[in-house]
C-alpha cells in the first residue's frame, strides 16, 4: 500500500456489484484515506459472487504488505471469501480477517477504525461490534453524578468537582447509536482539543460508542478534559440534540 492508506484495507463481497459499491460509498464518506474494494457480482454481471473478484480484491489490497477484513452479505459470500484464503499463501492469508458482521453498519465502524491508524484485529473488533448496537430500550443508564436531565432538551455544560466539563443529553436517533452517528462523532472531536467521554467510555472509539448499546430515548452524559472542553460538550450536544442528520 501507498502512505496515503490506512494500514488496514477493506474488502466487501456481496452478490450485488452495486450493493458493494454503495456500501463502500458510504463507508468511505465516512473514513477518507481507507482503501475499500467492492467485489460484488458475477463476472457476466449476475448475482453472486466471483472467486476471481474476491482474489483480485483481497490481493489488491494486501498489495505492500497490509492486512485486510473482509465483510460479506450472505452466507455464501463468505464461503467464497474462506475459499480464497484457502487458496492463498500463508503469509497473505495471516493479514486477512473475515468479518462476522452487518454488512453496511460493519463497513463504517471498520472504516472510521482504520482510519484512526489500528490494526486489523481493532478493525476486525469494530465491525463485529456494529452488530450488537440494537437491543432494547432502556440498555443503558446514566452515571449517578450525571445532572438532571432538562425535560424535552440537554443541560448546559457545567463544570463539575473535578474540574472535567459535563452536561447531559438524549439520543433521538430512532436506530440509537449505531456506527454512523458514533463515526460522525468521532469525526467531529477529533478537531477539537479535548478528551471527551459518554457515558463513560472514550468517545473518540468508534468501537466504545457502539458498545454502549445505546437506544432511542437513552440519556447520555457528555464529560470533557482539556482547552477546548466546553466547545467540544457543547458541539457534542447540539449534534445528539440535532439526532446527526437522521430525525
Amino acid at each position: 500500500m501507498t502512505d496515503q492508506w490506512a494500514l488496514v484495507a477493506l474488502v466487501l463481497v456481496s452478490h450485488s456489484q452495486q450493493l458493494a459499491e454503495g456500501a463502500a460509498q458510504v463507508a468511505a464518506q465516512m473514513a477518507p484515506g481507507v482503501r475499500i474494494l467492492p467485489a460484488g457480482g458475477t463476472d457476466d454481471g449476475g448475482l453472486g459472487t466471483s472467486f476471481d473478484r474476491v482474489e483480485a480484491a483481497v490481493r489488491e489490497a494486501t498489495a505492500g504488505g497490509g492486512s485486510v477484513v473482509v465483510l460479506t452479505d450472505l452466507g455464501s459470500a463468505v464461503l467464497t471469501a474462506e475459499s480464497v484464503l484457502e487458496a492463498a499463501d500463508p503469509a497473505t492469508a495471516d493479514r486477512v480477517r473475515i468479518a462476522d458482521a452487518p454488512f453496511v453498519e460493519g463497513a463504517v465502524a471498520a472504516a472510521v477504525t482504520a482510519h484512526g491508524g489500528a490494526d486489523v484485529d481493532q478493525v476486525l473488533a469494530s465491525a463485529q461490534a456494529a452488530g450488537r448496537t440494537f437491543g432494547p430500550v432502556g440498555t443503558t443508564t446514566a452515571p449517578d453524578t450525571a445532572p438532571e436531565v432538562v425535560p424535552g432538551g440537554a443541560t448546559e455544560p457545567v463544570v463539575a468537582p473535578d474540574g472535567s466539563v459535563r452536561a447531559t443529553t438524549v439520543l433521538r436517533n430512532p436506530l440509537g447509536l449505531h456506527a454512523r452517528p458514533a463515526a460522525l462523532m468521532v469525526r467531529m472531536l477529533a478537531a477539537f482539543d479535548a478528551k471527551v467521554q459518554v457515558n463513560g467510555v472514550n468517545a473518540a472509539s468508534v468501537l466504545e460508542l457502539m458498545k454502549l448499546g445505546a437506544v432511542k430515548d437513552d440519556v447520555l452524559v457528555v464529560t470533557a478534559q482539556g482547552p477546548q472542553a466546553a466547545e467540544a460538550v457543547r458541539r457534542l450536544v447540539a449534534d445528539v440534540e440535532a439526532g446527526f442528520g437522521e430525525v
